[in-house]
């Protein structure tokens, strides 16, 4: 069984560009804040070496890998969850994805038009955390003057729903994403349900793609370690990807990659490190049964 993961970030960071490489997708990139204008679905193919290797035992008819869907959801910008850029749409289709992917620019190029002006990946980070939170907090807010009704007429457990909501609000309020209050496994069966059912964007796991010019992909760079130190406070993952390197690979047979990535001193694609960091994000086991018919994780 797959899952799947919302890619998010500012415009101009890189986002759409590591979308269409990893799934060869068809989404327009362009150096324009709205390029990716409708929601872009694609679905990987997860590489596992445990799956070549029973197909090599088994010989089957048929090989089925298990899937990565990555959702690409348009750049947001300041001010998104009042509806500023393409805000409210896209916000929506962040509730429905299973973590989000949180592309961050971390490469100079003056061909590309940073839409803040300059690189700044704490102050990037800290706009989309912000649009999240308020969005967050609006639907509690909605959540609230429900239960409030149910309180008057007598609802059980209403008292405590609002308690509890009245808790997250004001952690959000502090700047505080709920993500760690999520998993920490200090929330009651029945809080766990209402966070559930709220859809609440920071309490999806995050992981943060730290994406540099190709000369860095090595060493990383100083933007690369200040996002290091943020995910390491939030207890988040976080891995350094180069757009464009992913894009020149997606034209690639295997036996090109191979020799592209030797050349480069890397040992893989960015896609496996991705797929790695968001099963361990979500706590995913792959299983896999075997026969002369099929092989299938």
């Amino acid at each position: 069984m797959g899952f799947n993961c919302g890619i998010v970030g500012l415009p101009n960071v890189g986002k759409s560009t590591i979308f269409n490489a990893l799934t060869s997708g068809k989404a327009q990139v362009a150096n324009y804040p709205f390029c990716t204008i409708d929601q872009n679905v694609g679905i990987v193919a997860v590489p596992d070496n445990r799956l070549d290797r029973l197909a090599e035992i088994f010989k089957p008819e048929a090989v089925t890998p298990t899937t990565l869907e990555f959702v690409d959801i348009a750049g947001l910008v300041k001010g998104a969850s009042a509806g500023e850029g393409l805000g409210n749409k896209f916000l929506s289709h962040i509730r429905e994805v299973d973590a989000i992917v949180h592309v961050v620019r971390c490469f100079e190029d003056p061909d590309v038009v940073h839409i803040y002006g300059q690189v700044d990946p704490q102050r990037d980070i800290d706009i989309i955390e912000t649009e999240l939170a308020l969005a967050d907090i609006e639907t509690i807010n909605k959540r609230v003057q429900k239960v409030e009704k149910q309180m008057k007429s007598g609802g059980k457990g209403a008292l405590h729903e609002k308690d509890f909501l009245t808790k997250i609000g004001d952690l959000l309020s502090k700047g505080s994403p709920l993500r760690s209050l999520a998993f920490s496994g200090d929330l009651s069966g029945e809080e766990q349900k209402i966070l559930e059912e709220l859809h609440l964007l920071t309490a999806k796991p995050v992981l943060y793609v730290s994406n540099v010019s190709e000369e860095e992909m090595i060493n990383g760079n100083d933007y690369v370690r200040i996002i290091e130190e943020i995910a390491q406070k939030e207890g988040a993952k976080v891995i350094t990807i180069c757009g464009k390197i992913e894009d020149e690979l997606s034209y690639m047979s295997l036996e090109e990659h191979k020799a592209f990535l030797s050349e480069l001193g890397l040992s893989e694609p960015g896609l496996f490190k991705l797929v790695r960091s968001g099963y361990s994000l979500l706590g995913l086991t792959t299983f896999f049964t075997a026969g002369e018919k099929e092989v299938k994780a």
